[in-house]
């Protein structure tokens, strides 16, 4: 149960920190002027600010789910390990296939994340390439 909860709490942590993901054409329709508004804002300085926050949060994210799946890939192996010198312990396979289930779910939110992550940058490219070029790195 408790590691349902540690799960439960990794995926809550995600769907909090992708908000800046989730609600960037809201914030590019916002932020970003139309024609007819281009001198009141400074939209190279919004779109900076902007990429500054989307490269933030996406390798924020990126660090928490690869250290999650490292500490799983850990306890999996440590497991396995333990499996084969107790093969007939039925409490020891059903915790390692409960581990291996937990990091399959943690390797596709990293999938997830890629998808997330690419949607962002297609609308922040479509909106902002004219106000701001990002550095080579992305």
């Amino acid at each position: 149960m408790r590691k349902i909860f540690i799960l439960f709490l990794l995926q809550e942590l995600l769907r909090v920190m992708r908000t800046i993901d989730d609600r960037i054409v809201h914030e590019l329709n916002t932020t970003i002027p139309t024609a007819s508004f281009v001198g009141k804002i400074d939209a190279g300085q919004t779109c900076k600010e902007l990429y500054q926050s989307l490269m933030d949060a996406h390798t924020s994210r990126e660090r928490i789910i690869k250290n999650c799946i490292a500490q799983t890939s850990s306890v999996v192996k440590t497991l396995r390990e333990e499996r084969e010198k107790a093969q007939d312990d039925l409490a020891l396979l059903k915790q390692l296939r409960k581990e291996q289930t937990k990091l399959k779910l943690m390797q596709s939110e990293l999938n997830v994340e890629e998808v997330v992550n690419d949607r962002s940058w297609k609308v922040f490219n479509e909106r902002c390439r004219i106000h701001y070029k990002p550095p080579k790195s992305q």
